[in-house]
């Protein structure tokens, strides 16, 4: 089970996408919720970071990033006026 469910987070897909060779996604997926529900992966984390600062295998530095993504003025999801009825009156008035 446990390699089932690494080779689903390393590789990306969906749980429905396991190989049979790992057997019924469904009890892949139910005993990662279940350990996930109970902790287990939060204690195997806390277990393998430990190990690995104690053999002075982590570098805890810290990077942060301050880069700013600006959305697109369509993205805001504001109405724009563009004069909408008058604009139409002054269609009307050339076509006349």
């Amino acid at each position: 089970m446990v390699e089932a469910i690494i080779y689903r987070y390393r590789t990306g897909i969906a749980w429905r996408d396991l190989p049979e060779v790992f057997g019924p996604w469904q009890t892949v997926w139910t005993w990662h919720r279940r350990l996930a529900a109970e902790g287990t992966w939060d204690a195997v984390l806390s277990e393998l970071t430990a190990a690995a600062d104690a053999a002075g295998l982590v570098d805890w530095s810290v990077s942060v990033d301050s880069t700013i993504a600006r959305a697109h003025q369509h993205a805001a999801n504001v109405t724009r006026r563009t004069g909408g009825w008058i604009e139409l009156h002054a269609a009307d008035h050339r076509a006349a």
